[in-house]
């Protein structure tokens, strides 16, 4: 049986950005998640341990929101990285990182970037780099 853990629209601020004045001010972020695991034995037992614990889930996401670094895309890679490293049971990801106020002269809610991935493609990826 798989379920789906979310957290919703989790705001941070941040030091992302390829401008100076990013690393240095920083930004509002806003965050998304969509994990996929197998939660049978929570759903019989009601323990903890079938499942995954979203109060994890968002401290694993707030240490590598406070990592700088110049792209979004890496700062989801990392994040997805320590999820599947943290959660056994996790089979699959979904991230949406929202960078509120971009610096690019545009009235808009929010520009950022998506990302799905499942633990066989991380898992794959990771061993294809660091064959390089």
């Amino acid at each position: 049986m798989l379920s789906t853990i979310l957290l919703n629209n989790v705001r941070f601020h941040a030091f992302h950005g390829v401008m100076p004045q990013e690393r240095t001010v920083g930004a509002d972020f806003t965050l998304s998640l969509r994990l996929e695991a197998d939660v049978w034995n929570a759903v019989w037992n009601d323990t903890l341990e079938g499942t995954i614990s979203y109060a994890e889930v968002y401290d694993v996401v707030c240490q590598e929101m406070k990592q700088p670094s110049a792209l979004l895309e890496h700062v989801c890679g990392r994040i997805v990285r320590r999820l599947f490293l943290s959660f056994p049971t996790l089979n699959n990801v979904w991230i949406r990182l929202m960078k509120d106020n971009p610096p690019v002269g545009a009235e808009c809610q929010g520009m950022g970037v998506e990302l799905e991935i499942s633990r066989e493609e991380m898992t794959h990826s990771l061993l294809f780099n660091n064959n390089k």
